[in-house]
């Protein structure tokens, strides 16, 4: 494929490149992007054995100092205890604000590294290197940055742009089948929101190539340049998170990754939003269909009642309230304001 470089407009404005091979040019790009000299390598215990090694190498070779440091994988992993080893790590090895962190994985790794990036010594330059299908086309787009509490997901965190993403095609070869549909839930909901044309193409079996990668990733560009701190429209890119992490946390992060979890949110809340008359009938077994077949569940065994009060702690919360992630239609999604009375009236059975 040839190179696809995507322009992102925020406050401090990245480009997003796209290409197969491009981990061996890691050096050269960040490079061009980050007057830094000495990087620090952000992974953990699953992408290491694989792309460690070619990105430190790349590194070195255009000129860096590069440490690495190495967290184990999952959700777990997704909080302030690995923060705080970062931070020492950081500390300990003299990186100060003039230097880069380079966050090499998936989207935990992401996440945490990027709110290192964001806090330490009030802020560094950092660059996401994406590695899993749900990291390319989500997570590592638009400066969400986070950890984990007990009492929910990504709970503590800072909007933190990169100086640049590099989206290699061929890390996603790697990725067993449980991992690369989790992405799939991301891309699903994309199309959900905002592109009916792009489901009925993955409803017919469409390829996930470097065309599919870079759709979805526009898709996402498109939103967060029109609203970077999620006042609003970005809002609609939680379709099925909601529900999606308060399922990760009932279950303690451990029965479901976050695509499945996601996944069987986008349903549940479709099934009674259509109860309702808030989506059109039918939208929830349409939805239904492409999750099946994509290897993603639809359903859990939690109780709703564990589900909806685990939610209650949703970041999407405040001021006495929570907004949903609603749609019209497929590729119509929508916001819908309810109380906190209202939220568990909206989840029971329509008499």
């Amino acid at each position: 494929m040839k190179r696809e470089i995507i322009h992102v407009s925020t406050g401090r404005p990245y480009d997003i490149i796209v290409e197969n091979g491009l981990l061996r040019e890691t050096g050269a790009l960040a490079a061009k992007v980050t007057k830094a000299r000495n990087a620090a390598v952000i992974t953990d215990t699953n992408v290491a054995p694989l792309f460690l090694e070619a990105v430190k190498n790349s590194l070195e070779e255009a000129g860096f100092s590069v440490k690495t440091y190495i967290f184990p994988a999952g959700e777990t992993s997704k909080n302030h205890k690995t923060l705080i080893g970062i931070y020492e790590f950081l500390a300990q090895n003299g990186f100060n604000r003039s230097d880069v962190i380079i966050a090499l994985g998936g989207g935990v790794v992401g996440d945490v590294a990027g709110f290192a990036a964001a806090t330490f010594m009030r802020g560094m330059d950092f660059i996401q290197v994406p590695t899993t299908l749900l990291a390319q086309i989500d997570s590592s787009i638009g400066g969400k940055t986070a950890v984990d509490l007990c009492e929910g997901k990504n709970l503590v965190g800072a909007f933190w742009q990169p100086r640049l993403v590099i989206c290699d095609p061929d890390t996603l070869k790697t990725l067993d089948k449980r991992i690369f549909a989790d992405g799939m839930a991301e891309a699903i909901k994309h199309t959900l929101i905002k592109d009916r044309t792009l489901f009925e193409r993955l409803c017919d079996g469409m390829q996930v190539d470097a065309e599919f990668i870079c759709r979805n990733i526009d898709i996402k560009r498109r939103v967060v340049e029109r609203d970077e701190r999620e006042s609003g429209e970005r809002m609609l890119l939680n379709f099925g998170h909601t529900l999606g992490h308060a399922i990760e946390k009932v279950y303690n992060y451990e029965k479901y990754t976050h695509g499945e979890a996601v996944a069987i949110g986008m349903v549940t809340i479709t099934q009674f939003a259509e109860r309702r008359g808030l989506t059109k009938p039918g939208t929830a077994s349409k939805i239904a269909r492409v999750i099946e077949k994509n290897g993603l569940p639809v359903s859990c065994d939690a109780p709703l009642s564990e589900i909806l009060k685990a939610a209650k702690n949703d970041k999407k919360r405040s001021a006495g309230g929570i907004t949903l992630v609603l749609l019209h239609d497929i590729g119509e999604g929508y916001l819908y304001r309810v109380s906190d009375s209202e939220f568990n009236r909206f989840f029971s059975e329509v008499e």
